[in-house]
């Protein structure tokens, strides 16, 4: 049996090289990812179990300490921190590709070794950007919705499509979510996935995949489109859907960043 050790020589910023990516390479990433699903089904959907039943745990939490409001922006951030639960997912694949046999404890060791390593760093940037995110549309909703109140999901969903400062609360929302989806998803795209398969500091990683969002800024940013579209259609029957979907995209991640990152031969010494 192979071992699972993700290498640990520390590569260079420029050892690696972008690619451009066509729309085709996403249906691939697709394909290639629901082909590693159904090698481990159920293997691949305990990941998706553990992110569905953290969803409606964190839900659960906002409901029984009566922050409503926190709902739709947790939804919305949703598909941001997902990544850094993939990692699982992201080893599996990696292995797949290598034609490694291995045990589930081993992808659950190598997962765990991940916080010695700048796979915690960029985690740690995901959270704090996601709390950022949560801390602005408690802003917004104290601008525009001061004088509102409500006391359940029902109340709110009213309030937000009934109502003038209910419209600009979303609108100003959406917009500001966005730039910072937009954001978050360039930095991250590839910058996951490549921190779980080679030794590189995480700000390289993030500009590596920055550089890739802006080396094919369309095909990267329909990606984030199609992950927030999949997801949120995942969440509607009380997570049930993010058991399948969630691990299906983790494995395409994985191989959309094998593509859109090459490494270049290492040079050998002139004699």
């Amino acid at each position: 049996m192979s071992s699972s050790q993700p290498p640990l020589q520390v590569q260079p910023f420029d050892t690696f090289f972008v690619r451009q990516v066509e729309f085709s390479d996403l249906r691939k990433a697709l394909r290639l990812g629901a082909a590693d699903f159904v090698k481990k089904p159920f293997l691949s959907m305990l990941f998706g179990l553990i992110m569905a039943l953290f969803g409606l745990v964190f839900i659960a939490g906002m409901m029984v300490y009566d922050q409503i409001w926190m709902i739709v922006p947790a939804g919305v951030g949703f598909p941001l921190v997902a990544p850094f639960l993939a990692a699982g997912l992201y080893e599996m694949s990696r292995h797949y590709q290598l034609n490694q046999t291995f045990r589930w404890r081993e992808i659950f060791a190598i997962i765990f070794k991940q916080q010695r390593r700048e796979f915690g760093w960029m985690a740690f940037v995901m959270l704090f950007v996601f709390w950022v995110w949560i801390y602005q549309i408690r802003l917004l909703l104290a601008l525009f919705l001061q004088w509102t109140s409500f006391s359940s999901l029902d109340g709110l969903v009213v309030i937000l499509t009934t109502t003038t400062n209910g419209f600009l609360f979303l609108g100003i929302g959406t917009i500001v979510g966005a730039l910072m989806a937009t954001a978050l998803f360039s930095i991250t795209v590839i910058s996951m996935p490549l921190l779980l398969d080679q030794e590189i500091d995480f700000v390289s990683a993030m500009i590596l995949s920055v550089k890739t969002t802006t080396t094919s800024p369309l095909v990267l940013l329909s990606w984030g489109l199609i992950i927030a579209a999949l997801t949120f259609i995942a969440m509607l029957p009380f997570f049930v859907g993010i058991v399948f979907v969630m691990p299906i995209l983790g494995h395409a991640t994985w191989h959309l960043y094998r593509h859109a990152l090459g490494k270049r031969e290492a040079k050998t010494a002139a004699g």
